[in-house]
């Protein structure tokens, strides 16, 4: 029994000392080939680049007007439906003109009798001048009294007086007269301009009464040329200005893309639920008439865009270069009196950065970790233009095909099996008994 413990003592301390050799070795093994990242990368690419702002909108016609009864009256008859196209000028409706038209009559017949008053009051004058005429002969020669001759001149004044008055009733009859037949030709109502009869407001036989507001028969639109009202927000109404480009979609057709510019970005503003909203209004013309009223649009005001652009995704640049796991320990040392930054590599980078930087002053400096030759990851400093929330335009620092890092993956093992052998532990001897 005793000789059984001892061996079993060994045996115990065997096992220990092997899985300890072999955890050290395993610990060293791992740590010595865990040294290279791999990474997720992109390759730079050309293409366009267009970084804009959205806004929600509605489409409506440039030029509308609503067509309305300037008198009161039964709505006699119609002449157009919704969708007719009307020229200006053309006859829409007619209102019952028989009360317009009697008014006219008798203001006509009023005016005939002041005209018939005019000239029997002309010849009174004509009489009174020559009775003045013969007065003035007698009294200058003394043939009749001062008397008699004032009396004879102030019949002549009264007598022109009453021409002046009729005159003037005359004048007053033929402005009532041409009211009249105004209200009379108002009574058939012509399009304002030309256009499509989008909606009618009334039906024939309805009463009208303009006494109040002028009531609204119909509405008229040229749809040739729509107007997207655009609702932009408080946020973004500064970087929105008259001439800017522009693009929207409707909702119907969200492939098409109609290209425009603000005409014009209203000064007041629309508060919806406590948001702030600023009209922008841009124009686009509709000869085949596919945009339609109240349709819903989506619209970009285009605040940068490029074409054949260096493009990255965002995710690539760095806020700093930053290093990659191990890089340190490969990357040369500075030869003593090397300069800092750009100016440190020899081959002139520093001095194209800086040209590309005058080039380019609107442009931000930033970081990508490009992969090398010898597939490492190094920093490359860059100049960014335009950017949007996925991809980025390189000003300088970058070609097309040139990969770089977009994150980091995992760690790769090295081959140092060489090493691994090295450290791996050797085989022990059984401890003393």
């Amino acid at each position: 029994m005793r000789v059984f413990g001892k061996r079993s003592r060994w045996i115990i301390a065997i096992i220990v000392v092997l899985a300890a050799g072999g955890a050290v070795w395993f610990a060293k093994s791992n740590l010595a080939n865990s040294t290279t990242p791999t990474y997720e990368t992109s390759a730079a690419r050309t293409g366009d680049i267009e970084v804009t702002i959205s806004a929600a909108g509605t489409l409506a016609p440039k030029e509308m007007v609503e067509v309305g009864a300037q008198v009161s009256g039964q709505l006699e008859e119609l002449f157009v439906d919704v969708g007719d196209e009307v020229e200006k000028g053309q006859l829409l409706a007619q209102i019952d003109a028989t009360i317009a038209q009697n008014t006219v009559e008798a203001q006509q017949a009023q005016l005939n009798s002041l005209y018939a008053s005019k000239r029997q009051q002309v010849a009174s004058l004509k009489l009174a001048r020559a009775e003045s005429e013969r007065a003035n002969m007698l009294f200058e020669a003394d043939a009749i009294a001062r008397a008699d001759y004032e009396a004879t001149v102030s019949e002549l004044e009264i007598a022109e007086g009453k021409l002046d008055a009729i005159n003037a009733q005359i004048a007053q009859q033929t402005s009532s007269l041409r009211a009249d037949e105004a209200n009379l030709e108002f009574t058939k109502i012509y399009a304002p301009m030309a256009g499509t009869v989008v909606s009618l407001s009334a039906s024939e036989g309805q009463t009208l009464n303009a006494n109040q507001t002028a009531p609204v028969i119909m509405t008229i639109a040229d749809l040739g040329i729509m107007t997207v009202e655009a609702d932009v927000s408080e946020a973004d109404v500064l970087r929105v200005s008259k001439g800017q480009q522009a693009w929207f979609t409707t909702l119907g057709d969200s492939d098409h893309k109609w290209q425009t510019e603000v005409r014009q970005v209203l000064p007041t503003p629309e508060v919806v639920n406590d948001v702030v909203l600023y009209k922008a209004l841009l124009d686009i013309e509709n000869p085949d008439g596919i945009l339609r009223s109240d349709m819903t649009a989506q619209v970009f005001f285009i605040l940068g865009q490029a074409e054949d652009a260096v493009l990255i995704p965002v995710t690539a640049l760095q806020s700093r270069p930053e290093r990659p796991e191990g890089a340190q320990a490969r990357r040369p040392a500075r030869p003593e009196g090397e300069a800092a930054h750009g100016d440190r590599v020899g081959d002139g980078r520093g001095q194209a950065i800086r040209e590309a930087r005058a080039q380019y002053p609107d442009a931000e400096m930033g970081m990508v970790l490009k992969m090398d030759a010898n597939g490492e990851a190094v920093p490359q400093p860059v100049l960014v233009g335009l950017q949007t929330r996925t991809i980025a335009e390189i000003l300088f620092g970058l070609s097309e095909g040139d990969e770089v890092v977009t994150g980091q993956v995992s760690i790769r093992p090295k081959q140092a099996t060489e090493r691994a052998g090295n450290d791996r532990p050797r085989p022990m001897g059984p401890p003393p008994v």
